[in-house]
């Protein structure tokens, strides 16, 4: 049986022009469809919808059936990679562009949520990395990402060498600006702008791109999710490690950052005939001088 949203958070990109009318037209729509509305805590505090109860993201992970982003793709990584750990799923509303992972306009919203709270979606799950900054052996940074982990270059430095470990064993010293570790859904991403392959969601892959690499034979390369790889940061100066937004600056030389698969994935929740292919293409510009 197809579950009922009974009680669903919004997720405001709160700094954004217009938001608030937005939202609240949102929120009232989804009371009419009969269900209870909440806001994410820091989409309140910065918006005047006083009429909704707040909550952190660990209660709407908790007490929520589903979460409705209202942005673009950075404001949906931000709360996926905290959500995840709950299973909540997604929806995703782009007040701008077409995002690849916020992909309802919000000029449809209204049709497109009420055919979903009747049941016609489809749902997708998304893969998410994980991975820590080891220093002498012990931890120093933990962190999830959605799209991809970076390892690069200080703002003023050279290159960095980097030593490459695919499950213990040795694969590559690579010499470059830096080194990418993308999901399929971050291989759209920074990946893409350094000449990765675009691998489709559904793969089990992890894609490793090196930026700028003095060699021009250190090609991409696509491994198993399965493999845990680590990352020694061999010689550079101000290296530094981004999990997504999050950044650990300043790295040593013989920091080592360990990256695997999470044990949490995403969910996303898509209208009904969504296509990953459709969104590429838009995206992308694939269309352009084709008669489509």
């Amino acid at each position: 049986m197809l579950p009922r949203f009974r009680h669903v958070a919004l997720i405001g990109k709160y700094q954004a022009q217009g938001i608030e009318p937005v939202l609240n037209d949102i929120a009232q729509l989804l009371l009419r469809l009969g269900a209870e509305v909440a806001l994410e805590h820091d989409t309140a505090l910065n918006t005047s919808l006083a009429e909704y109860p707040m909550l952190t993201v660990a209660e709407i992970g908790l007490r929520c059936d589903l979460a409705i982003v209202v942005g673009g793709d950075g404001t949906m990584l931000h709360i996926a990679r905290e959500l995840a750990r709950y299973g909540v799923p997604l929806i995703g509303i782009n007040q701008g562009r077409l995002g690849f992972i916020t992909d309802i306009p919000v000029q449809d919203v209204r049709e497109t949520l009420r055919e979903m709270f009747a049941g016609h979606y489809e749902e997708e799950h998304r893969t998410m990395l994980e991975g820590q900054v080891l220093r002498d052996g012990h931890p120093i940074f933990d962190g999830f990402a959605m799209n991809d982990v970076v390892v690069s270059r200080g703002a003023t430095a050279g290159m960095v060498e980097l030593r490459v470990d695919v499950d213990e064993q040795f694969m590559a010293n690579i010499r470059a600006d830096g080194l990418i570790v993308a999901s399929p859904t971050g291989s759209t991403a920074y990946a893409l702008s350094a000449n990765g392959p675009i691998l489709h969601p559904a793969i089990k892959g992890w894609v490793l791109v090196p930026i700028a690499p003095h060699t021009l034979s250190n090609r991409p390369i696509v491994l198993p999710d399965s493999s845990q790889i680590t990352i020694e940061i061999v010689a550079g100066r101000d290296a530094s490690a981004n999990f997504d937004m999050q950044r650990l600056a300043s790295l040593l030389h013989g920091d080592r950052i360990c990256v695997r698969r999470s044990a949490h994935q995403v969910r996303f929740l898509h209208p009904r005939g969504w296509s990953y292919y459709a969104t590429l293409r838009k995206k992308l510009h694939w269309n352009e001088g084709v008669g489509v």
